[in-house]
């Protein structure tokens, strides 16, 4: 199979899909790799280390072309949707349910889609998602520490303890792998750290990990609403259902909050937990509203490339390879936890919550491969 990972064109993203020994995997395998001129580059790959490892560096146009795979990090973005094509495989972070004008490409184009994000493992939790979870986490708990100073917008409260002066107070919402990366920054820099979740065992296996003086919540109504009043930051690490319109905190909610308090929205899904979150970028990444400064930037790992490109890589390449090595289709009827990821087949939609958030017909992985 020929592989190609093309430099990603969304604002302020460095990552990059594949790294030089990834490389070297797919042509032990057999396979051809295409990298587009510069794609690692903002990870610290350099052209020549890509084609020492086998690779071919190629322009945009004749990646797009001969690829039969691509594989990359993020959504496609509208200039790239002439780049689609009939059987092409499109392996990626795809969000089908957030960019509906994507989702009306992949769909016209008879696109095979696969998304990271929906493949499961056997536990059904998502481990396509799980190293960039961590990085988010704790990213966006370090850049939450920039956007409080006053000279970039906030109240001017430092994140940490500072003897003689009342220490502050950060409740996080989730104690999966994102809010338990969260929890590790502001922990070590001596905050009172809360943490909210309805999984008892996920709050039992952060007492574990974390020190004893962070405190564990079951996340009801009066435990959030008692962590709204008294909190300096809120984070969220928690996704919403797409299907869902009603939100955790809501735009009224934020009226008990401390004026100028700081929402970081991890997870940023647009009206979701948090009604008044919408994405934003690097580039412009905070807002207020209600008096809270909001926070929603939705690829917050692409700010550590070096890190979050290797780890990524790691997480994705056993499938790409499974991918490539079985062609999709023997792959997908075979591997039911990368089934769970197939968006789009040929012209159908596959993926339910799409379906329900966007009212489109769909059909299931398993009807569309007749299984």
């Amino acid at each position: 199979m020929i592989i190609g990972t093309p430099k990603e064109i969304k604002n302020n993203e460095y990552r990059v899909a594949l790294v030089p020994d990834g490389v070297k995997e797919f042509v032990k395998n057999g396979h051809e790799v295409l990298i587009e001129k510069g794609a690692g580059v903002g990870s610290g790959f350099s052209d020549e280390y890509y084609q020492k490892a086998g690779a071919h560096i190629v322009d945009t146009d004749e990646l797009y072309k001969r690829a039969e795979m691509i594989y990359k990090v993020k959504e496609m973005l509208p200039e790239e949707f002439r780049y689609l094509r009939e059987g092409m495989i499109l392996f990626t972070y795809i969000h089908s349910n957030a960019f509906r004008e994507q989702t009306d490409a992949l769909l016209e184009s008879k696109t095979v889609g696969i998304a990271y994000e929906d493949i499961e493992d056997k536990d059904g939790k998502f481990p396509l998602l799980k190293p960039m979870s961590e990085i988010a986490g704790k990213g966006g708990m370090i850049i939450g520490l920039q956007y409080a100073q006053k000279i970039n917008g906030g109240n001017g409260l430092m994140l940490a303890r500072v003897h003689g002066v009342k220490t502050p107070e950060i409740t996080i919402i989730g104690a999966g792998v994102a809010g338990i990366g969260a929890a590790e920054i502001a922990v070590n820099l001596g905050n009172k750290v809360t943490i909210l979740d309805i999984d008892l065992d996920k709050l039992e296996k952060a007492k574990q990990i974390l020190p004893p003086n962070v405190e564990l919540l079951y996340s009801n109504a009066k435990n959030l609403e008692e962590c709204l009043v008294r909190s300096d930051v809120i984070v969220n690490c928690i996704l919403w259902p797409k299907w869902r319109k009603d939100h955790m905190i809501s735009k009224d909610m934020m009226k008990i909050m401390k004026q100028g308090s700081l929402i970081l929205d991890v997870s940023c899904d647009e009206g979701g937990a948090i009604e008044t979150c919408r994405a934003t970028s690097h580039d412009d990444p905070i807002y207020v509203e209600e008096g809270i400064t909001h926070y929603c930037v939705d690829n917050i790992p692409a700010a550590f490339p070096q890190t979050s490109t290797y780890s990524l890589c790691n997480a994705t390449l056993p499938y790409a390879l499974q991918i490539a090595n079985k062609g999709y289709e023997k792959a997908l009827k075979e591997n039911k936890y990368l089934r769970k990821g197939l968006t789009c087949y040929f012209g159908e939609l596959t993926l339910e919550e799409t379906g329900i958030k966007q009212n489109r017909p769909y059909k299931t992985p398993e009807e569309i491969l007749d299984i």
